[in-house]
């Protein structure tokens, strides 16, 4: 009887082999869709997310999310080019950061993850037309596996009054 052991290794290699074309294949110039404003609102909420063009190799973010009793929360983001990696810093109000890795990087989506992180494991966005975006943060929580989604649509960025 012939050992699996050379095909599981061969399968390996081939899905780790991938996962380095798409970073690749994928710089982060591919991801010029993530930048501008974007906004989901709700009833009870307004989140949004702005994200500046690439310019040294990163391409910085922040997003807020607003509700009747005013800021609920904030996060500032990096995404940066780090070799062939693609890498997502974000920094939450009151949390210590954390440093995800795209895993699936591409002209319409890009998926980070750390699954090592408490919540959540994946930070995604998805490309959905010209003036969408979904994005996504998902993981376990507490032992319950939970996804949480934000239907973006493209917004024009505020301009600061003149002085």
């Amino acid at each position: 009887m012939r050992s699996s052991l050379p095909v599981a290794v061969l399968l390996t290699m081939s899905v780790a082999a991938t996962e380095v074309r798409a970073q690749r294949a994928a710089p982060i110039a591919s991801l010029g869709w993530l930048t501008g404003c974007l906004e989901a609102r709700s009833a009870t909420r307004v989140v949004e997310e702005q994200r500046m063009p690439l310019s040294a190799g990163t391409m910085l973010g922040m997003g807020r999310t607003t509700n009747a009793r005013g800021l609920a929360d904030y996060e500032l983001t990096l995404i940066r080019q780090d070799s062939a990696r693609l890498l997502y810093e974000a920094h939450p109000r009151g949390q210590p950061s954390a440093t995800f890795v795209a895993r699936v990087a591409n002209e319409d989506s890009v998926v980070f993850e750390l699954p090592e992180h408490d919540f959540p494991q994946r930070v995604a966005y998805r490309r959905v037309g010209r003036d969408s975006v979904l994005a996504w943060v998902e993981g376990t929580m507490r032992g319950t596996t939970r996804r949480f989604e934000f239907p973006y649509r493209r917004v024009p960025c505020p301009v600061a009054p003149s002085p």
